[in-house]
């Protein structure tokens, strides 16, 4: 790899920490307030929801100078919105700023993968990144759920500047203040990001013509037999890893008579399973058998339906011991449980991931494909909590909710797979490939 992929994932890896352990701080905020349990998966609905309504422009946007600078800029945003949620706004409100800044950091994040690495690169390069990104997550959750932490919490409280009232006063307000030093290390590592020397000529900057011009690209993607398929996976799997991060703590609430500091840490298990799949795709599926991972999204609906009956009284009360550590046997279970969810969720989503990208270059640009991608990702995303938050206010039992989750995570993934063999039927897949010169070109 060329030594700006570095700077990239680093950059990468400290700005999705600080996002991680600001959701868990914000959670927190809200349970602070006494706001009802609905509100709380509303977090990640205004977080992504500049995704979709800034979709025509971010894309532009990050193709219209180096990504290094578009990073920098939209990370300075991030802070912003965690700043005003320090002192004060409404966590919806300041989170949502955060994710405004996240909507424009991403398609630049993405984007100059392909204008630094070549085409066989993609997948490894897309499978260290997804790894490192959950990574991040998993350290993200863990971190934001160790400083809400009561006694962390009150070790970071003494700690004051003299003769200054910063105001600074709960759990949630000292964690947040920590999380803004975890943006300014990513602002300062985007700034050593070399630039490309790719020129996009001929962008437009009239918004009716943007609009325009994304509607075309949107259906170009869609229409297009191998974008369609894989644009169709990273929909469903964002949608799905989205309110699975807000299930899993109400399961852990529920089933495992967890606080929200310990069910961070599940998630952050779940995310470690993400990254070895990640990791285990990018050094075992070549760009060119992408497209033969599919069967694992259905493999990974039933896992979560068992998921639905499982439960701490399912267990005898012993201990586990491996030598060092006495672990609960329902923890143990629990944990290999979660973390093949995850790995078999990261093993089929980084080849669509490097598949979509590719494709998406072959046919827009690096920014403006990103862009189609995270508006149709985070559309599915803002549907699915939706379609969540409203379970939730229904008071319907979580576990209804994991086994309805799981039949459509299983009815949606065999469908793709049939609209493939569909595909398929007319053209054959690698003679497809070969003739429109996607995973091979010149």
């Amino acid at each position: 790899m060329k030594p700006g992929f570095y700077s990239i994932m680093a950059a990468q890896f400290f700005s999705s920490l600080a996002d991680n352990a600001l959701l868990i701080a914000a959670i927190a905020l809200l349970v602070q307030l006494q706001s009802p349990d609905w509100m709380t998966p509303l977090l990640k609905l205004f977080f992504v929801l500049s995704y979709v309504v800034l979709a025509a422009f971010v894309g532009a946007f990050a193709d219209s100078r180096p990504k290094g600078r578009v990073m920098f800029v939209t990370n300075s945003i991030k802070i912003i919105g965690c700043l005003t949620m320090l002192f004060g706004m409404h966590p919806l409100l300041a989170y949502s700023i955060v994710g405004f800044g996240a909507a424009a950091y991403s398609p630049a994040k993405y984007g100059i993968l392909t204008e630094l690495l070549p085409p066989e690169k993609l997948v490894a390069a897309n499978g260290w990144i997804e790894g490192l990104t959950v990574c991040s997550i998993i350290l993200g959750t863990v971190v934001g759920g160790l400083l809400i932490n009561p006694k962390v919490a009150a070790t970071l409280l003494l700690l004051d500047f003299p003769l200054v009232d910063t105001h600074i006063d709960t759990a949630p307000e000292a964690a947040i203040t920590l999380i803004v030093t975890l943006y300014l290390v990513a602002a300062i590592i985007n700034l050593r990001i070399p630039e490309t020397g790719v020129v996009y000529e001929k962008l437009a900057k009239n918004p009716v013509t943007l609009v325009r011009d994304f509607s075309h690209n949107f259906m170009t993607l869609w229409n297009d037999r191998i974008g369609q398929i894989s644009l169709a996976i990273t929909t469903l799997f964002w949608g799905i890893g989205a309110t699975l991060q807000f299930i899993i703590l109400k399961w852990a609430e529920s089933s495992l008579n967890m606080s929200l500091s310990e069910g961070a840490i599940l998630q952050a298990v779940v995310a470690f399973g993400v990254a070895g799949g990640s990791i285990w795709a990018a050094w075992r599926v070549p760009l060119k058998e992408s497209l033969k991972v599919l069967k694992y999204g259905v493999f990974m609906g039933f896992l979560v339906i068992i998921l639905a009956a499982f439960s701490k009284d399912n267990f005898h009360d012993y201990v586990i011991n491996l030598g060092f550590l006495q672990v609960p046997s329902y923890l143990v279970f629990t944990y290999i449980f979660l973390i093949t969810i995850g790995w078999m969720s990261g093993y089929f989503v980084v080849p669509m991931n490097a598949l979509l990208q590719h494709r998406g270059h072959v046919l827009l640009s690096s920014g403006h494909s990103i862009a189609i991608q995270n508006f149709n990702e985070n559309l599915s995303v803002l549907m699915m909590l939706a379609i969540y938050s409203l379970l939730v206010s229904l008071n319907i039992p979580v576990q209804a909710v994991i086994l309805m989750f799981g039949c459509f995570v299983i009815v949606t993934m065999s469908l793709v797979i049939f609209r493939h063999q569909q595909n398929q039927k007319e053209y054959d897949s690698l003679h497809l490939i070969g003739e429109e010169k996607v995973l091979h070109p010149t």
